[in-house]
């Protein structure tokens, strides 16, 4: 059976389990694929697996030896699914792979937000502390976990996870079901209109869809509390960016994280890049999903995927 991964990038760090695709055929791996290279890089191959590279119906149409088209990832996106079941070929994904490294994110952002700690950080290499007159510094306070109301939206695998680490610090789990879905856990389910208007702190751990798009445009953001922190690691469209920057700048909320942008990598012009006050704005590079121990268990669920195919 013969292998191949357009864009192992975000994996080449981990080469003892790439190489492990060598117990279970002829396999061949590319860091990255531009799109006119993905044909002849897949000519002759019964096995492709990508990440990002797209696989539309026109590569499909040349490539009549391919039997499974395996996605290193959650997301599905970037085939054509339809291409692929007029045809006959298996589309799989991994799902539930980073949970704990997206819920592990999400409080680390909100902790290194809402305490400004990259500040305080720079403040004692920089000698703002070591010049100040007291023992402790700091520019703006700082709040307890405990007792805050902490709203998730999308109360799936990862949202339950981040309301059982809130839990742990003594917060006062909610949710928003962005399904309509009523829930029988054991986090009391509201409107978004009361989860906005009553937490401390809202994460976002929903997919993007229709009904989820924009969902945080300016005229929600008004509604949450000065005190709010809002923290998105699920998708960048949920969040209107030029809305956020424009309440931020407002003061309409304490602060933001996102590790998600509606375009990635994030250009040299978006919104969030002019921000007036970045330390209130946290950005990272999309490396929730990105822990080692989450890697692992993605390309391990591949493999699975992989050997299923008999």
């Amino acid at each position: 059976m013969k292998i191949t991964f357009l864009d192992t990038q975000t994996v080449a760090d981990l080469p003892e389990e790439l190489a492990k695709f060598n117990k279970i055929g002829d396999f061949t791996g590319y860091e990255n694929t531009s799109p006119d290279q993905v044909v002849a890089r897949l000519t002759g191959a019964d096995v492709a697996i990508v990440n990002k590279v797209v696989i539309g119906k026109t590569e499909m149409d040349q490539l009549p030896n391919l039997k499974l088209i395996c996605i290193a990832a959650t997301g599905m996106n970037n085939v054509d699914l339809d291409a692929a079941a007029e045809r006959g070929i298996p589309v799989k994904n991994v799902s539930g792979y980073s949970t704990n490294s997206v819920a592990q994110l999400t409080i680390t952002m909100l902790f290194t937000l809402a305490m400004d700690l990259i500040h305080l950080n720079q403040a004692v290499y920089d000698g703002t502390y070591t010049n100040h007159s007291s023992f402790g510094y700091w520019r703006q306070p700082f709040y307890e976990l405990g007792g805050a109301r902490y709203g998730i939206v999308g109360m799936g695998a990862i949202g339950e996870k981040v309301a059982e680490l809130a839990t742990a610090y003594g917060a006062k789990v909610v949710h928003y079901s962005t399904s309509g879905r009523e829930s029988d856990g054991p986090y009391p389910q509201v409107s978004f209109t009361e989860l906005l208007k009553t937490c401390e702190v809202i994460s976002v751990h929903c997919p993007l869809t229709e009904a989820t798009e924009n969902l945080f445009d300016y005229d929600a953001l008004t509604l949450m509390k000065p005190s709010a922190y809002l923290i998105n690691v699920a998708r960048g469209g949920i969040v209107n960016e030029a809305d956020l920057v424009r309440a931020l700048n407002e003061k309409q909320i304490a602060g933001a994280a996102s590790d998600v942008f509606s375009t990635e990598p994030i250009p040299a012009n978006h919104p969030y890049l002019s921000v007036d006050e970045p330390h209130r704005l946290l950005l990272t590079p999309h490396i929730g999903w990105a822990s080692v121990e989450a890697r692992m268990e993605l390309l391990a669920g591949v493999r699975n995927n992989i050997s299923s195919l008999g």
